[in-house]
């Protein structure tokens, strides 16, 4: 008997990470709103009261499935960009970091799939809690790009990393919603190729901003 407790915990556990993982699947290629209950019971094979066991409602379970999908995204994310290269260019370096961010994006596509589906439709509006987690994942994510670029122009000093970093962060993360979009449209082009122009694009703006901020300082000097 004392083994009766432990043993329906981890049904319960296994249960609802099996509810998860289906509703992340399953919302990612449907979407929110075309995802019913009987869909998910249909794919899980589960009764539909362990649903209502676990989350008490579709919105619920949308925002565990968005909170656990930030959680392990940003995990990645940190894992990928530990032990960064020492020198070399800031093209160079912003290379490194975007071809590690494009794997990422690669191996959480379901998330990221669904973050923008939400992003791009009204369809999951009740579910505030994991609108919520769209914005903050947005926004972690510009920080993060601001991270990266500042980082790959480190070299030129605070002064000439912080404008550009601040400045061309919006820009890398358009550019990576348009990378992710076409590589799900399978036209043939994989992640790394557009992370190589994607770095291009942003070192060469970069490049051109430090000069010109190294012009000025130099005129105003004289």
């Amino acid at each position: 008997m004392e083994n009766a407790a432990p043993s329906g915990n981890r049904r319960g556990r296994r249960s609802r990470q099996e509810i998860l993982d289906v509703a992340a699947r399953v919302m990612s290629a449907r979407g929110y709103a075309g995802t019913s209950m009987s869909v998910l019971v249909k794919e899980t094979g589960l009764p539909r009261s362990a649903f209502y066991h676990h989350f008490e409602s579709k919105a619920g379970l949308l925002s565990e499935v968005m909170a656990r999908g930030a959680r392990a995204f940003f995990d990645a994310m940190r894992a990928a960009h530990r032990n960064p290269p020492v020198g070399g260019t800031p093209r160079e370096r912003l290379g490194w970091y975007l071809q590690k961010t494009g794997e990422v994006f690669v191996d959480h596509e379901d998330f990221m799939r669904l973050m923008l589906v939400l992003v791009m439709s009204n369809e999951a509006a009740e579910a505030a809690e994991a609108m919520q987690t769209v914005v903050d994942v947005r926004t972690e994510g510009r920080e993060l790009m601001r991270d990266m670029i500042h980082s790959a122009f480190a070299a030129e000093g605070d002064d000439v990393a912080t404008p550009i970093a601040n400045e061309l962060s919006h820009f890398g993360m358009a550019g990576f919603d348009g990378a992710f979009v076409s590589s799900q449209t399978n036209d043939g082009k994989p992640m790394g190729e557009f992370m190589s122009q994607l770095t291009e694009a942003i070192a060469s703006i970069g490049e051109a901003r430090a000069r010109s901020m190294q012009v000025r300082d130099a005129e105003v000097a004289r």
